[in-house]
C-alpha cells in the first residue's frame, strides 16, 4: 500500500465528532486532583482465521496519532470498529468484517472472546473482542473498507505470528498481541 502524507499538522478540535475532551477533577484520599481524559466510542475488534490459508487476516490502515509518534503511521491491526450504531455488539462486528476484510460471517459464527479497557490512561473506552474463522467460500469482496477509507487487508501465516509479536519495527495494538496469545492457548493447542 503506498502511504505518502503531506502537509500533516495539529489543530484546535472544534465540534468533534467522536471524542470529547475534558478535565477530571476529583479528591482522592483527602488530595485535590485533576486529569485530562478523552471520552470516545467503544469498539469492538475481530480476530480472523483463515483455515483454508493457515493464516491470520488483518487490516493495515495509516493512524494520524501513531504518525505524530513515529513519522510513518501506519499499523497492522485487527479487524475492528466503533460502536457508533444501534445494533448490538456482534452485528456491528459481522459489519466491520465484511466492509473491511471482504468476509460474510454469520453473526451465531462469532465468537466472544472478553471485553477489556483500552487507551486507560486518558480514554478508558471498552473494546470486545471477537474470533471468527472464515475460508475462501465466506468471501463476498475484497474488503478495503467504505467511502475514503484506505484499508490494506493482509493475511499473516500463523507460524509468523509469535514473531511478528515481538517485532517492534512494526505498529501495532496491545488487542492485536492479546488476540494472538488467545488463539495459540485456546485454539491451536
Amino acid at each position: 500500500m503506498k502511504n505518502q502524507i503531506k502537509h500533516f499538522r495539529l489543530e484546535p478540535l472544534e465540534d468533534p465528532e467522536f471524542i470529547s475532551a475534558s478535565l477530571a477533577t476529583y479528591e482522592q484520599n483527602g488530595v485535590a486532583k485533576d486529569w485530562e481524559v478523552v471520552e470516545a466510542h467503544d469498539s469492538v475488534a475481530i480476530l480472523i482465521y483463515h483455515r483454508g490459508h493457515d493464516s491470520f487476516v488483518l487490516v493495515k490502515q495509516f493512524r494520524p496519532a501513531v504518525y505524530l509518534n513515529n513519522g510513518d503511521g501506519m499499523t497492522v491491526e485487527l479487524c475492528a470498529g466503533l460502536v457508533d450504531k444501534r445494533l448490538t455488539l456482534s452485528q456491528i462486528a459481522k459489519e466491520e468484517i465484511e466492509e473491511e476484510c471482504g468476509f460474510g460471517v454469520p453473526v451465531e459464527q462469532l465468537e466472544k472472546i472478553t471485553t477489556f479497557h483500552t487507551s486507560v490512561g486518558f480514554a478508558g473506552s471498552r473494546q470486545t473482542l471477537y474470533y471468527a474463522a472464515v475460508d475462501e467460500g465466506m468471501r463476498i469482496s475484497a474488503g478495503g473498507g467504505i467511502d475514503d477509507e484506505l484499508i490494506e487487508v493482509i493475511e499473516l501465516p500463523v507460524s509468523e505470528a509469535e514473531r511478528f509479536i515481538y517485532d517492534e519495527s512494526i505498529a501495532k495494538t496491545p488487542g492485536l498481541m492479546f488476540a494472538f496469545m488467545w488463539w495459540r492457548d485456546k485454539i491451536r493447542n
